[in-house]
């Protein structure tokens, strides 16, 4: 059966997330009825990441087994006029061995968070980034989040409904930069756990509030325990903006 990788973009908001779920719609399930309206095929449609309730992708990555084989250019545009008015595109396709496997050949995923710091109410970005309306320090956010960044057990930041296997990752980067009235928090990781970077993100907060140091980052990373993580980021704000892969490393 012919292998296909589709390149995936999404506003989150009105979906429960990627997965599947039974008290809700998922981008999952809006992508595989569009896929099974195009060639009437049921398929199971792999993603990369399981991105939770209102969180977007720009850069989301899954795959696609089909009976017969198509052009690349068919099945993206085919999938994409079965998918309106669904805020999902299918922005590139590509055939591909039938050993890729989106989730598993992965070997980075990059996320980014977010902040838009100032008075006035959102209108245009209203669900789609964390209204802060006190100014919060970004160098002294991004001082705390180097105290995240390496191989830890990342118990406090991770949520209790999480079911990897084990708390330790290794977190390549996580830096935080202001421009203007926005900032943003980029992440980087093989993989990350359940709500991680909303969590951290949460917490960086308190850094740039200058209620913690990053001796105070430090310490809830290494008490592993959900009770000392500072308050979890909304959904609004992150995106899953690229995922690698070995062969384009």
């Amino acid at each position: 059966m012919p292998r296909y990788r589709l390149l995936i973009e999404y506003d989150g908001a009105p979906f429960v997330g990627w997965q599947r779920q039974a008290n809700g719609r998922a981008v999952q399930q809006a992508i595989e009825e569009a896929v099974l309206a195009f060639c009437g095929e049921p398929v199971r449609v792999n993603g990369a990441g399981r991105t939770d309730t209102g969180v977007h992708a720009l850069g989301q990555v899954a795959h696609i087994d089909l009976e017969r084989e198509w052009p690349n250019d068919t099945v993206r545009d085919a999938v994409n006029a079965h998918l309106r008015p669904e805020p999902v595109a299918i922005l590139a396709t590509e055939r591909v061995d039938d050993g890729f496997d989106a989730r598993f050949s992965a070997n980075r995923r990059h996320y980014r968070y977010e902040i838009v710091n100032r008075r006035a109410p959102l209108a245009i970005e209203q669900g789609r980034a964390w209204h802060v309306m006190r100014r919060i320090d970004a160098d002294a956010m991004h001082e705390a989040a180097q105290a995240l960044v390496g191989k830890h057990d990342f118990t406090t930041f991770r949520s209790s409904e999480c079911q990897a296997a084990s708390p330790v990752k290794t977190l390549d980067r996580l830096d935080v930069m202001r421009h203007g009235e926005r900032i943003v928090v980029e992440a980087s990781a093989r993989s990350f756990l359940h709500n991680q970077v909303r969590s951290m993100v949460g917490s960086l907060k308190l850094a740039g509030e200058g209620k913690w140091t990053r001796d105070d980052m430090a310490a809830a990373l290494g008490a592993r325990d959900r009770a000392a993580c500072g308050p979890v980021a909304p959904p609004d704000g992150l995106y899953l903006v690229k995922v690698d892969y070995p062969q384009e490393s």
